[in-house]
């Protein structure tokens, strides 16, 4: 794991306003006052109405290598919410992966599942996040040109059910994204049905 210097941390801001909105609030210390290794912050917008966005900001500071190749990846991990849920909730499952993530000092890949571990809040029915590239919004924003730092990945993180965890695991990553394009669920909806598989 190599660590690299704030770079570029305005320009990264930036990528995500230009999108999402702009920065409500954020979270810089967990909830027992320590100092997290990265932000978390809160944009006013999502993927559509009554939905917001959460990220990962400096988890890209961290280059960390890709467990299929020697590549070094940097990545910012993205969550799509309803509006109407608590931002602590979001922000608390954020922050249990960025430190997974570092703790185990491998990048995510597209296909990776986190999870199952329970509903992600409260009365949910998704209970894994799934690793993807956020296919909501316009393409260039799936990766920020750092300059010499070289490129900061945004990893999407879908929330998914057990039994779509399992297909995953079974079928494999493309054959999953195909059922995402063709059932089109509710991906931002805590509480949604699990898709027909």
């Amino acid at each position: 794991m190599t660590h690299a210097s704030d770079h570029n941390v305005k320009g990264l801001v930036e990528h995500f306003e230009r999108t999402l909105g702009p920065i409500e609030y954020g979270w810089s210390v967990d909830p027992d006052g320590a100092k997290m290794p990265f932000q978390i912050v809160r944009f006013t917008r999502g993927s559509g109405p009554e939905s917001v966005s959460y990220s990962t900001l400096g988890l890209s500071r961290k280059a960390l290598p890709s467990p299929n190749s020697q590549q070094l990846i940097r990545h910012e991990l993205l969550m799509l919410a309803p509006e109407f849920l608590t931002p602590d909730h979001i922000a608390s499952v954020l922050h249990q992966v960025g430190e997974m993530v570092i703790g185990r000092g491998r990048a995510l890949l597209r296909g990776d599942v986190i999870g199952p571990a329970g509903a992600l809040v409260s009365g949910a029915t998704v209970t894994a996040l799934y690793v993807t590239a956020p296919m909501y919004f316009p393409e260039d924003f799936a990766v920020f040109d750092a300059g010499g730092h070289g490129a900061v990945v945004i990893a999407w993180l879908v929330p998914i059910t057990d039994g779509e965890a399992d297909y995953v695991s079974s079928h494999g990553w493309d054959a999953f994204e195909d059922k995402l394009v063709e059932q089109d669920p509710d991906v931002v909806d805590f509480h949604r049905s699990a898709m027909t598989l």
